[in-house]
């Protein structure tokens, strides 16, 4: 799959998924004229917030209504495989690739055409106040929230 055409992309074995399509902007780019790596990351967690958003879960919504303060990035990790210069038109296809307790892992795949460029992995969680203490804690995500993102569209 690394710098090569990825197979056809089956939505019934990753359930929701969203995608967006964009040019490198000049500011993303290291003097080389190539995405400067932290600039994905930014990328990511942007699609992140389109993903809910697609799903039904505008983050500005999302906040209120589940008494949220936001989901927390925990860690973090991207393979790099071709790189993306100014002025190239790319894809990011995300989707949630898995839920535990409190937390979530999020996949992004970034691709040229449908050669894949980049595969990027974000582990969130759920976050609240807790109501004694005011400290954050990851708390479950919402049943209806984890039904939605683990069904294909």
């Amino acid at each position: 799959m690394i710098g090569q055409e990825m197979k056809e992309f089956d939505s019934e074995k990753v359930g929701f998924f969203a995608e967006r399509s964009f040019i490198i902007e000049w500011g993303q780019c290291d003097p080389a004229g190539i995405v400067y790596y932290p600039r994905y990351f930014d990328m990511f967690n942007e699609s992140t917030i389109h993903l809910f958003a697609a799903a039904g879960y505008p983050k500005h919504e999302m906040l209120e209504r589940f008494d949220m303060i936001g989901y927390p990035m925990i860690a973090t990790n991207a393979s790099f495989h071709l790189p993306s210069t100014f002025g190239d038109t790319v894809t990011i296809r995300s989707f949630v690739a898995g839920w535990g307790r409190s937390s979530f892992e999020i996949r992004h795949d970034l691709l040229h055409g449908s050669v894949l460029a980049v595969a990027g992995y974000e582990k969130r969680v759920w976050a609240a106040r807790d109501p004694e203490t005011q400290r954050i804690r990851g708390v479950p995500a919402p049943r209806e929230v984890v039904e939605r993102m683990m069904r294909a569209r």
